[in-house]
């Protein structure tokens, strides 16, 4: 299955900015044969967008979603994003896979908020493992920081994730994670990741591009440079059927030494 990633910022503060980007890139990775498209943490809003995220937030189900679908549905491939979710009084970061026909597949709450500004403008979500079938793969959500807990993507390995997308806000100086620690989880857990960032200077943060697919070999499959960029990648599930028959990480568990750990 061929994804594109799309390495932007979009328009900051402006949905129908952002509506518009996704709609060009869903245009050009559609046109290079992609089934999948992913978008980074917080694309429909922006992400430092201060009391704005609380304004613009919007239930899984609503607006903004149908205009994603619409998009999903013109270009004829799926479309998973960040956004701003709003439930009742209570608003979470969110992630939302769409399928090519429109429909609605899987919705991802954050559970690890990183630092003062997202626990003061988001709820952590409670469901560490959200997955949907597509195009024969088990696709499974998570967001940024919630990819650094080897606990979180490990346990998406034991439900049978084959492709972990992670829309992401990483920023200036932990770049390392992009370059260095995603193709470890792709390795040690034997799935395809995708790291899809947001770039450039917004607010007081300077995100870092550097979006990566990652293989169950360790290999970057594609890699962004620092700018706005569409990156395309090829996943096999012959290959991943094989790297796992020869890695035996998940075999060699030995569950009952790990009690300790909660």
């Amino acid at each position: 299955m061929r994804t594109a990633l799309l390495q932007s910022s979009g328009r900051p503060g402006s949905v129908e900015g952002n509506l518009k980007v996704l709609d060009e890139a869903a245009a050009g990775a559609a046109a290079a044969g992609a089934a999948l498209l992913a978008a980074p943490e917080m694309f429909l809003t922006g992400y430092a967008i201060g009391d704005d995220i609380g304004r613009l937030a919007e239930a899984a189900d609503g607006e903004d979603a149908d205009a994603v679908a619409e998009i999903a549905v013109r270009h004829g491939l799926a479309i998973a994003y960040g956004y701003p979710e709003r439930s009742g009084d209570t608003v979470y970061n969110s992630a939302q896979l769409i399928s090519a026909d429109g429909t609605r597949l899987a919705n991802y709450r954050k559970t690890h908020l990183f630092g003062c500004f997202e626990r003061d403008h988001f709820t952590a979500g409670e469901q560490p493992v959200v997955q949907a079938e597509l195009g024969g793969l088990r696709v499974g959500l998570m967001i940024c920081y919630d990819v650094e807990f080897p606990e979180n993507v490990r346990a998406h390995a034991l439900a049978g994730t084959d492709l972990l997308i992670v829309p992401t806000a990483q920023m200036h100086p932990f770049q390392f994670v992009a370059e260095s620690l995603v193709p470890v989880r792709a390795w040690e857990n034997q799935m395809y990741v995708a790291y899809v960032n947001r770039v450039g200077q917004e607010g007081e943060f300077d995100f870092v591009g550097l979006s990566v697919l990652a293989g169950p070999d360790g290999v970057a499959r594609a890699r962004a440079g620092r700018g706005e960029e569409l990156v395309l990648a090829d996943l096999d599930p012959a290959f991943l059927a094989a790297s796992r028959e020869a890695n035996p990480y998940l075999a060699d568990r030995r569950p009952g030494l790990y009690g300790s750990l909660v």
